[in-house]
């Protein structure tokens, strides 16, 4: 065993120290008890012993202080198991509320790098491990102890030499416990981690489970499920086969620390120097004394388990946490100028990522940020909000430098709008709200009718106070993501942040949502990472990044002139609408119009191949043509190339 575990473990009883008090005096009386009642027995025997010598009368208050000894007994039992249970359950509970705690200390990194189930599995099933030994060692141990040295005592009292007898074969039955326990130990460790990991994988496929039946992953996936679940199988039955030694064995050892008192006792009793009362009590006291050994060793397993569950959970909160700033810094008045200079950071020291990155955020300005996927755009974001921080460079706010700040005034500056919607199990009201809980039902109203999903909720059973599922399970992705846009406009932050806000909107409430942002990022500085280029046509800055750098940055117009890496985004994603208004023209009879396009396209400049296609594009899709004669007239004007 980890005594350094175990000493740990015993700190959190300090809080508790009254109730610990109790349970040792209990326990002591509950020994003391226990310990008179075959004394007792004895001498109600030896009252038994020899033809028309009984002495009913004396026999009779005998009786009657028995039946009071063992009432008083089960009396202390039922209290002491109340205070043990109590005690439990506060130390449990405690550890469980450090562990949550510990949980927001920790920095993103860990979070992100650790399977959620495993650190699930810590919180719940590794502390209901821990209460489950707890409670047995507080009832077994303690009351075990206190009974062997008590019936030590007393045996030596009664008759040394055979007590002699007792006290040697004792520690066969100690060593043979140890040696299993420490054998035990490591396996009971090792099924732990493959339990965290099975939780882990288990987690992961519930919450992708459209993905696996998407790509007919299930047969791969049970073989990944059975693979981990072999593995755990091979290291439970080994911990338990070697946990479950140690009761039997201890048994044999005390069942022979039994015969020898007997054999022993009956000699003494044959030479007289002993009577059968006294044997029969020092039969019961040696009955007792071994009794704990096997209670103890029957519930090794558990205490086993705890121990190796303590070390998971005591592993989670020595993790190192975010550092707390030692003389923060506040912004006198908020401009929200953002600048970033010679900024380097990277995910794993070994791969870089993000490389001397230098910008500059005028108040009020919107800077869209493109790119490719893994160019570093989340990443950017990442360390606006300190979620990491910077290996080198500086980034500051109003001349104040992020570092120098407290994390959580920090992330009060800015509102954020991800792709992914969170929305917990709550009202509607209480998900808008989560930014602001003192928010009134007047504002929280006109949080939703901004985000236009006022209409949506009134048409709810119970309006504002309908119930939502867990992550928002009985609505729609649009509609969650709309209360998480409600959510910013309540708080009505200095900044923004808005990761492809509205990647899950229908394009009329885009439109008005749109309209909405437009209206709340007047005046705020506001970095929008996005997608669809259609988005940020007019941003005041556009950042073009690949592979942690900044290719190019300017207006959309500006970047479209330089025909480089924006502009070819910009034709990549103009491309699928291109192809829409080909299949328009001869869908409406317009042959010549899309052949001239096409067959014409080879031999004319890339920006005026561009420009006409935008042409056909904004002719089609404000004004679809009719198939008359007028209609296809309009449209030969347009063949211009």
């Amino acid at each position: 065993m980890n005594s350094k575990t175990i000493k740990r473990l015993l700190t959190y009883c300090r809080p508790y120290r009254v109730i610990l008090g109790l349970i040792f005096i209990l326990s002591f009386i509950s020994v003391c008890l226990t310990l008179i009642t075959p004394i007792l027995f004895g001498q109600a025997i030896d009252l038994l012993i020899g033809i028309g010598l009984v002495d009913f009368s004396r026999l009779f208050w005998q009786l009657l202080v028995i039946v009071g000894v063992v009432l008083a007994g089960a009396l202390v039992q039922w209290i002491l198991g109340q205070l043990t249970n109590k005690i439990t359950y506060n130390i449990t509970n405690d550890l469980r509320d450090r562990v949550f705690e510990k949980i927001h200390l920790l920095p993103l990194k860990y979070i992100d790098s650790t399977p959620h189930g495993d650190i699930i599995g810590r919180v719940i099933n590794d502390i209901d491990l821990i209460a489950a030994g707890l409670l047995q060692s507080f009832t077994s141990l303690f009351t075990g102890v206190a009974t062997i040295v008590g019936t030590i005592i007393i045996m030596c009292l009664i008759n040394l030499s055979i007590a002699i007898v007792v006290i040697v074969l004792t520690p066969l039955s100690l060593l043979v416990a140890s040696l299993i326990v420490k054998r035990t130990h490591i396996y009971f460790k090792e099924q732990l981690e493959l339990r965290g990991e099975m939780n882990g994988y288990i987690e992961e496929m519930i919450g992708n489970q459209r993905i696996i039946k998407a790509f007919n992953y299930e047969q791969m996936n049970e073989e990944r499920f059975k693979e981990v679940n072999q593995r755990m199988h091979v290291s439970g039955v080994k911990s338990q086969f070697y946990g479950a030694l140690i009761n039997p064995t201890t048994r044999i050892v005390n069942s022979l620390v039994y015969g020898a008192v007997g054999v022993f006792g009956a000699i003494s009793v044959l030479n007289g120097s002993f009577t059968v009362g006294l044997l029969s009590s020092f039969l019961t006291y040696a009955n007792q004394y071994t009794k704990p050994f096997n209670e103890i060793s029957s519930v090794m397993t558990e205490m086993q388990t705890a121990l190796a569950a303590s070390q998971r959970v005591f592993n989670l909160l020595d993790e190192p946490v975010e550092k707390p700033v030692s003389n923060p810094q506040n912004v006198e008045i908020m401009e929200g100028n953002v600048s970033l200079k010679n900024v380097y950071f990277s995910y794993d020291p070994k791969v870089s990522l993000i490389e001397n990155l230098s910008l500059e955020a005028l108040p009020g300005q919107t800077i869209a940020i493109v790119g490719k996927t893994g160019c570093g755009k989340t990443t950017l974001i990442n360390l606006l909000m300190r979620f990491y921080d910077q290996n080198s460079g500086s980034i500051m706010v109003d001349n104040v430098s992020t570092l120098d700040m407290e994390r959580d005034y920090l992330r009060r500056m800015y509102g954020m709008v991800l792709q992914e919607s969170w929305i917990f199990k709550g009202t509607i009201k209480e998900n808008i709200a989560y930014g602001k809980s003192d928010a009134t039902d007047e504002q929280i109203i006109a949080a939703a009718k901004k985000a236009r999903v006022h209409k949506f909720i009134m048409k709810q059973p119970e309006g504002y106070d309908t119930m939502i599922d867990e992550d928002g399970g009985n609505i729609s992705q649009g509609q969650k993501q709309l209360i998480c846009i409600a959510r910013i406009m309540l708080t009505k932050p200095p900044m923004l942040i808005l990761d492809e806000a509205t990647s899950s909107i229908d394009t009329r409430t885009e439109l008005q949502i749109q309209e909405a942002f437009e209206t709340m990022m007047k005046g705020r500085t506001t970095f929008i990472v996005a997608h669809r280029l259609s988005t940020i046509k007019n941003a005041d800055m556009i950042l073009v990044m690949d592979k942690g750098h900044i290719l190019e940055q300017g207006t959309h117009q500006e970047l479209l002139e330089k025909q480089g890496y924006y502009y070819n985004l910009h034709a990549q994603a103009q491309a699928p609408s291109l192809r829409q208004a080909h299949r328009s023209c001869e869908a409406n009879s317009l042959p010549r119009v899309c052949s001239s396009s096409r067959a014409r396209r080879p031999r004319v400049s890339r920006r005026i191949s561009f420009l006409r296609s935008v042409v056909v594009r904004i002719a089609f899709t404000l004004k679809p043509p009719r198939a008359s004669s007028g209609g296809i007239r309009r449209m030969k004007s347009l063949d211009f190339v």
